[in-house]
């Protein structure tokens, strides 16, 4: 399957994607809940204010979050397929075990997403099977094709660059 993203976007949707704040952010929603108002900087206290702020207002521009009276940031239903996206590839690095036996959720979607961007060019690529040993290669493909798809359906991830931060 290919698509019309260029080295540059693709390189750009990747580092988004791959922000360990962002990633925090998005699967912390995920999995607990709407972060209620005034509590970001608590729920996500290993980040600094600038993470969350630059996490939280590049999350919106992206359509991944919004914010509900009375319950605060939720995911929109972008974010919780992102989410989805994520889990699947930490599921898949965890069972190889890449890119270490024990490493942050973070890291090991960083290192998928490493994984991957070649295969995300305009440019032909090898499959991105070939990119690991033959028990990986059918599980690499498939996150393939499902990022692929994600950014088919959310193309401004990787045609806009990061908001300015909000005065």
């Amino acid at each position: 399957m290919s698509t019309a993203i260029t080295s540059a976007e693709a390189l750009r949707a990747v580092d988004l994607l791959a922000s360990r704040p962002l990633v925090r952010l998005v699967t912390e929603i995920d999995d607990n809940g709407a972060i209620p108002p005034r509590r970001l900087a608590a729920t996500l206290s290993d980040l600094s204010a600038h993470q969350l702020r630059s996490a939280s207002d590049t999350a919106h521009a992206h359509g991944l979050i919004r914010i509900t009276p009375g319950a605060g940031l939720e995911l929109t239903q972008t974010g919780t397929e992102l989410a989805d996206l994520y889990d699947a590839m930490a599921r898949w690095a965890r069972r190889h075990t890449v890119p270490a036996p024990v490493c942050e959720f973070s890291s090991r979607i960083r290192h998928v997403l490493d994984l991957l961007t070649p295969s995300l060019t305009a440019e032909p690529a090898d499959n991105p099977s070939s990119l690991v040993g033959d028990g990986g290669a059918a599980g690499l493909g498939r996150l393939h094709m499902l990022l692929i798809r994600w950014l088919a359906d959310n193309p401004q991830v990787a045609r806009v660059s990061e908001p300015e931060p909000v005065a």
